[in-house]
């Protein structure tokens, strides 16, 4: 045996893979214990740190000296802390100062209603604001300004442009840039690109090796804007794609039974509403038959606003579903919601021959058997129910429709999760949250969309007031007034226990000081989440049987609750509630032949911008779809809709509110892209199918859709 033959061979060299997957730990300038705290924000490879993107940038080609500002243009400084103040306003508004100085030279930061900042000061730190200065009096404000904690050895670049990460304690601005420096020049280059060059220049998009080091170490605000714009393109055009398998996945892997609305078939369903159905709710049920006529299942959004009618337009493909000799299931977010529709589809089924049962998870052993029984072997028609409905025990005969009310409330995956033998189901989805077009065309974009503009004939006004401290007893004179002609009212609290965190009233406190003061004499009634199922049934129907004048709630009160004759409402706490969840609440007092009140009293008298101009937008409008983009406009798509709730990955760099154009251009290109190449299945899409498969398919369900 030679002799060399004893000598270890050289280790071969890392593939792009593999230097890709490459855990933290091995990399130049991480080891083992940043690795660890690293693990809190997610990252635990190479290329996760690679696509973990800078939250800003900080500019330190133009730092301004404080002798030399101009107003109201956003300039940066950097200075030192020299003194740290809090004082409290006649009005109540707490204001943090800061006192920068730079030399001889000083501003006052100001931040009002922000008393958290306070521990995040030391005298003597440095640190870099940004913002639009003005000068009061001889000295230099800068109201609310962007702040940069400089470490203590970080000394700003003249010149350049810093990316500024999310942290974790434990890791500084200065580690992370330069633990992100090391995997640039470790893997930059081993990244893939997935689009082919002629998509490139088609989309006028930059190529990545270009792109990901300007994302992170800009040379130039322009030149990072179009690195952004590229990977922005890259994120909702992936999306899409996903989006658009999806839909394919329906056409190619799943068959539905066709269930034609025939001259017949619709005469005897409408025979059952006592009432003319309005334009859109016509247009809406011409598209929904349409769909369930044929044998791909139906996948098919219905959002209106409140009180337009979306239940009807369910109810009639409930009953076209059971005309066929299918079962029909309705599965609402809560059961205080469930049981509204269990009541309402009573009402109108009173004459037909239709069997329903309520599927809760309230139901006693013996209860649950026989109902579950009576779904097994058909004999119920339409379950009504929460998500029990899903449960594994639930089993239907002949299923044919699904419809989920409150889509937004549930994951995506849990539309298809419903055990049937047979056929797939067609799927109705509904929303009384009218939903901007752009999220519309992502977090639902594998749903085909029909809306609900028009409001039923006869209904009345709704007023909405923006309550203020000095007329608060004229209000409830009002209410009072209302309560003694026979109508109800609604009391919305944000809170049912008082919280270190919220100085909110607590609920009960609320009812005592009403029954005692302002609706002294009135029959009041109390209803809240916490609350035994047994206990929120028997409030809801002393309210809907006007045994209860007033009924005292939580924002559960938001959907379920139709009692026509409840015309006034007073909300607490009003900026504590999104727009959207406003207009819902103030919809329950819109629902009958008489006008509608509602009153919004803020539980703070200084209110943020922000805050003024959400409720100064509910009090001027009553459009749920106007209201629906300014609540975008103002807050983003992420607290509107629950993102994290709906299923999908959050997304990392695309912001649906400032990316409007690009989702628009992203979505047309996805599907021009899979009706060029459905499935994706050719050699230049690979790269891009892998993508998708990686980052959407357990969320959207795909298969192999060749």
């Amino acid at each position: 045996m030679a002799a060399d033959s004893f000598e270890p061979r050289p280790a071969e060299p890392l593939t792009a893979a593999e230097r890709l997957a490459l855990p933290l730990e091995s990399l130049r300038g991480v080891g083992y214990d940043r690795a660890h705290l690293l693990r809190k924000l997610r990252l635990r490879t190479v290329r996760d740190l690679l696509y973990f993107f800078p939250r800003s940038y900080q500019d330190y080609r133009n730092l301004a000296e404080i002798a030399k500002l101009q107003p109201d243009m956003v300039q940066s400084v950097r200075g030192r802390v020299a003194e740290i103040a809090e004082r409290t306003t006649a009005r109540g508004m707490r204001v943090l100062t800061v006192l920068v100085i730079q030399g001889e030279h000083a501003l006052r930061a100001m931040w009002f209603n922000q008393p958290f900042l306070r521990k995040r000061f030391q005298v003597g730190q440095e640190l870099i604001l940004s913002g639009k200065p003005k000068m009061n009096g001889m000295r230099w404000e800068l109201p609310h300004p962007q702040i940069q904690w400089l470490d203590e050895s970080e000394t700003p670049p003249a010149g350049k442009i810093l990316p500024v990460y999310r942290l974790t304690e434990g890791i500084t601005q200065g580690q992370m840039r330069y633990m992100t420096r090391c995997a640039l020049d470790f893997a930059g280059v081993d990244v893939d690109e997935v689009f082919p060059e002629e998509d490139l220049t088609k989309y006028q998009l930059q190529g990545i090796h270009t792109a990901l080091p300007e994302m992170h170490f800009p040379t130039s605000p322009e030149s990072n804007a179009i690195a952004r714009r590229r990977f922005v393109f890259q994120e909702l055009f992936v999306l899409q794609l996903g989006l658009a398998l999806r839909r394919l996945a329906l056409v190619v892997q799943y068959h539905a039974p066709p269930l034609e609305a025939t001259a017949r078939i619709d005469s005897r369903i409408k025979r059952l509403f006592p009432f003319e159905l309005t334009g859109d709710q016509q247009a809406a049920i011409k598209q929904i038959t349409t769909d369930m006529a044929r044998t791909v299942p139906m996948n098919r959004l219905l959002q209106g606003d409140v009180g337009s009618g979306k239940t009807v337009v369910a109810l009639y493909a409930l009953l076209l579903t059971v005309a066929h000799g299918y079962q029909a299931a309705l599965m609402a977010p809560t059961e205080v919601l469930a049981r509204q529709h269990f009541r309402t589809l009573g009402k109108m089924l009173q004459q037909s021959q239709v069997r329903t049962a309520l599927l809760t998870g309230s139901l006693s052993a013996r209860e649950r058997e026989t109902l579950l029984t009576g779904i097994r072997s058909g004999e119920i028609q339409v379950v009504i129910g929460t998500q029990s409905i899903l449960n594994e025990a639930v089993e239907f005969a002949k299923l044919g429709l699904v419809v989920i009310d409150e889509q937004h409330k549930f994951g995506v995956r849990q539309r298809s999760g419903l055990k049937q033998a047979g056929d797939n189901p067609h799927y109705l989805v509904m929303t009384a949250t009218p939903i901007p077009r752009t999220v519309s065309m992502t977090l639902y974009g594998d749903l085909d969309v029909s809306t609900i503009k028009e409001s039923p004939p006869g209904r009345q006004a709704l007023y909405t007031y923006l309550g203020e401290q000095e007329k608060r007893a004229a209000w409830w004179e009002f209410v009072r007034k209302k309560l003694r002609e026979g109508r109800q009212a609604y009391v919305v609290v944000s809170l049912v226990e008082e919280s270190e965190n919220w100085d909110a009233a607590s609920l009960d406190r609320v009812f005592d000081e009403l029954a005692t003061n302002e609706l002294r004499g009135f029959r009041l009634g109390l209803l809240h989440g916490r609350m035994p199922p047994e206990q929120k049934e028997s409030a809801m129907v002393a309210f809907a049987n006007a045994e209860t004048q007033v009924l005292i709630s939580t924002s559960v009160v938001e959907v379920g609750i139709d009692v026509p004759n409840a015309t006034v409402m007073t909300v607490f706490d009003a900026e504590r509630f999104g727009l959207a969840q406003l207009h819902q609440l103030r919809g329950r007092v819109h629902r009958g032949k008489f006008p509608g009140y509602c009153c919004l009293f803020p539980n703070k008298p200084e209110l943020s911008p922000e805050a003024l101009e959400r409720l100064a937008a509910i009090v001027k409008s009553t459009d749920g779809f106007e209201l629906a983009e300014v609540d975008f406009q103002l807050r983003g798509p992420g607290d509107l809709f629950g993102t994290k709730q709906h299923g999908l990955p959050p997304l990392r760099i695309a912001d649906l509110q400032r990316d409007r154009e690009l989702v628009t251009e992203a979505r047309a290109a996805a599907q021009a892209c899979i009706q060029s190449d459905p499935g994706l299945q050719k050699p230049e899409h690979e790269k891009l199918r892998r993508m998708v498969m990686v980052r959407y398919g357990k969320a959207l369900d795909l298969g192999d859709v060749g």
